[in-house]
């Protein structure tokens, strides 16, 4: 597996890695299991919220440095990718904060008896991470593993190496001790032999649905722990009731916030038919006014996509879409005057259940947009989908709103 930063911007490939041997790894898991011993009885915690006060400082002292570097390796708008690196050290704030509560034993009362449930390290973990937020992938999981005394290995996406290795580096300048955060530039038959490994207890994968499958079949092999995020295809039920001027204002952040490039963000837009005219209006207005160029440069408001394979994907979709009958609303244009890996955003409309997108995440800056008469329509609309993670309603009556939403599955 090729290790390689290639700037989405300008095609270029900026930095290379070696795949790490055999010997790298047995010496990986070595330091990390001896640091899991040393951390089990749950001593250090004071230490090792320290580490992770100083790393959230490092975080923050850096924030330019480290967001160019994810803009560098995956594309992103300078400006998201140093709220990134500024969300990452709020996770440093949040969980120093509550360490002490969250690893309190907790006791259960009852009439035959009392007890209570440890909250202690469990061991080595594997961690397998994606591109599409380079830091905050790692965060997420490092952090309260590191406090709770859990030793991370970590391989990370194949395109965005540089800012894998960077957050690791920042973790042993936090002073981390060794073991604690250990990148490796892996391909997935070495993380199958490290999840077989019997000091590793457990595995989490955020990433493709064909990812997901090889690391649960090797977790289930193994009896290993794991949990697996595989992406979205979100619903987005406008009510009946929206105010559609507040509505413009959410559609960027929703739709095209990373390029679209995002598990959670909404891609099916299901709106009832007294606000769908006005709200295609409206999207086609928001998707025509984005300014597409040099993600480093602040005006820039359209990011290009992470990759040419990303890309060229993205393009089959919106092509099988339109071969089986959706229609174009907006968009779907070459993008011929920049050279970066840039997608026009796109908005679909008249999709019907037996066109091969309508159960397919378009990973990207492209639109579904549903129409439906009653509530009870819309509800079956958002539920008839194999993808999960998360929904949003959106209307004036925000009691009307929460019994929507407590019938999306």
């Amino acid at each position: 597996m090729a290790y390689r930063t290639v700037n989405p911007y300008t095609n270029e490939v900026e930095h290379e890695y070696p795949q790490a041997t055999d010997e790298k790894i047995e010496k990986t898991l070595t330091a990390a299991h001896a640091l899991y011993f040393k951390w089990r009885d749950g001593g250090e915690l004071a230490k090792r919220k320290q580490i992770i006060t100083r790393l959230g400082a490092l975080l923050r002292d850096k924030k330019h440095a480290m967001g160019e570097l994810i803009t560098r390796d995956m594309g992103k708008l300078i400006g998201e990718a140093e709220g990134e690196v500024e969300l990452c050290a709020s996770f440093c704030d949040y969980y120093v904060q509550r360490a002490d509560q969250f690893l309190a034993p907790t006791p259960i009362y009852t009439d035959s008896g009392n007890a209570y449930v440890l909250h202690q390290a469990t061991g080595v973990l594997m961690a397998v991470e994606p591109w599409n937020f380079p830091f905050y992938q790692i965060a997420r999981v490092f952090i309260p593993n590191f406090l709770a005394g859990n030793p991370m290995i970590l391989k990370d996406a194949s395109n965005c190496p540089t800012s894998a290795q960077a957050f690791a580096d920042l973790v042993k300048e936090a002073g981390a001790p060794v073991g604690s955060l250990t990148n490796l530039f892996i391909d997935y038959d070495q993380v199958g032999a490290i999840i077989a490994d019997k000091r590793v207890q457990g595995v989490c994968l955020t990433g493709s649905e064909r990812g997901g499958q090889a690391v649960a079949t090797e977790a289930a092999k193994n009896l290993k722990k794991s949990t697996m995020e595989l992406g979205g295809n979100d619903a987005f039920i406008v009510l009946p009731d929206a105010d559609i001027d507040k509505l413009a204002a959410i559609i960027p952040a929703a739709r095209l916030y990373n390029a679209g490039q995002v598990c959670t963000s909404s891609k099916r837009f299901i709106v009832p038919d007294n606000l769908y005219d006005e709200f295609l209006k409206c999207a086609k207005e928001i998707f025509s006014s984005v300014k597409m160029g040099n993600p480093m440069d602040p005006s820039t408001t359209l990011a290009p996509m992470n990759s040419k394979k990303a890309k060229e994907k993205l393009e089959k979709q919106v092509a099988l879409a339109v071969e089986n009958g959706a229609k174009v609303v907006y968009g779907n244009q070459p993008v011929d005057d920049l050279d970066g890996q840039f997608f026009m955003p796109t908005i679909l409309t008249d999709i019907r259940r037996d066109n091969p997108i309508f159960d397919q995440e378009m990973f990207g800056p492209v639109m579904s947009v549903y129409k439906y008469h009653d509530v009870a329509e819309a509800i079956d609309l958002a539920n008839d989908s194999s993808y999960g993670l998360g929904n949003t309603v959106f209307g004036k009556n925000v009691s009307e709103a929460r019994k929507v939403a407590a019938q999306i599955d």
